[in-house]
């Protein structure tokens, strides 16, 4: 594969963890880890700043079982399938190995990795439709993640998706989520019951929250890194906001009984009631920018 898309000095493919195929991207603006295997981002770390995201040190790396951080894409539902208590959890493709479409410079600073997947028999076990999904990963001072789902069946049908950002934080108990004041969501630890978000999010428990009518941006205050962290999206209807606090952390075998305090999940996405219904033949591209900025760190 490096024959075909490695940039000299600039991207190259190689044996990742648990020997799963990654692509390294490396500018004078930023570097970027990016695993074949559910087309995941694990790391990116634009010039100035340490890595704005966090992977468990427990997670596992070994084909059928999801790397725990970085950015895994939930596709073609969220959290668990409806119909179905044996199917995955966030769909299937996050356990895929994705193809390598192209890898190309944009511009002094960016580099573009474009990779894909498609409906198959494996996939028609769980979700009977056909389908192809193209995943542009864009890295430089900015990252920039856009997901296209294309119906190539002959039948109408829906979707959910999100890209399931795992931020690395200082101390999750200090950090404040600005941008979804006033916004009604789903509390999924207290049986999806439907609440208003009163004021900004700042976290003192298990948190497990789906933002209905969520567009805006969403900012993340980390006075312990002294940054602020953007997500700002388009065609995202959906945010979600998840930490597993002391008690979740404890029953995940892939997590840290104490990563839960440096690691907060705030993601775009059209999840449950808010899916996506896409004619034969047609499109839908969600796409979700990262950015990062420094803040002053308070005194003593």
């Amino acid at each position: 594969m490096n024959e075909r898309h490695a940039l000299d000095g600039v991207a190259r493919i190689e044996p990742g963890k648990g020997g799963l195929p990654r692509i390294l991207v490396e500018t004078r603006a930023a570097a970027a880890e990016i695993y074949l295997y559910g087309a995941q981002v694990t790391s990116w770390r634009p010039a100035g700043f340490d890595d704005v995201l966090f992977v468990s040190e427990g997670s596992h790396w070994e084909l059928g079982k999801p790397i725990r951080g970085g950015i895994p894409i939930c596709f073609p539902w969220f959290r668990a399938k409806a119909d179905d208590s044996k199917a995955p959890t966030h769909g299937f493709v996050r356990t895929r190995e994705w193809s390598v479409d192209t890898i190309r410079r944009e511009g002094e600073y960016s580099v573009v990795v474009n990779l894909s997947t498609q409906s198959d028999a494996d996939s028609r076990r769980w979700w009977p439709h056909e389908f192809r999904l193209e995943y542009a990963v864009t890295v430089g001072p900015r990252l920039t993640l856009e997901l296209t789902m294309r119906n190539v069946g002959e039948r109408e049908l829906e979707f959910q998706e999100a890209l399931h950002s795992y931020f690395r934080v200082g101390d999750v108990q200090r950090v404040t989520v600005s941008g979804l004041e006033s916004v009604q969501y789903l509390d999924n630890r207290d049986n999806n019951l439907e609440k208003k978000q009163e004021g900004s999010l700042i976290l003192t428990r298990q948190t497990d929250n789906a933002y209905l009518d969520a567009v805006g941006a969403v900012e993340i205050v980390d006075p312990a890194f002294g940054r602020k962290l953007l997500t700002e999206k388009r065609n995202s209807v959906s945010t979600i906001a998840w930490n597993p606090w002391s008690d979740g952390a404890a029953a995940l075998t892939d997590f840290g009984n104490e990563e839960w305090r440096g690691m907060l999940c705030v993601e775009g996405g059209n999840v449950l009631r808010q899916p996506v219904h896409l004619n034969p033949g047609c499109s839908h591209t969600m796409t979700i920018t990262l950015g990062v900025t420094p803040i002053q760190r308070p005194r003593g």
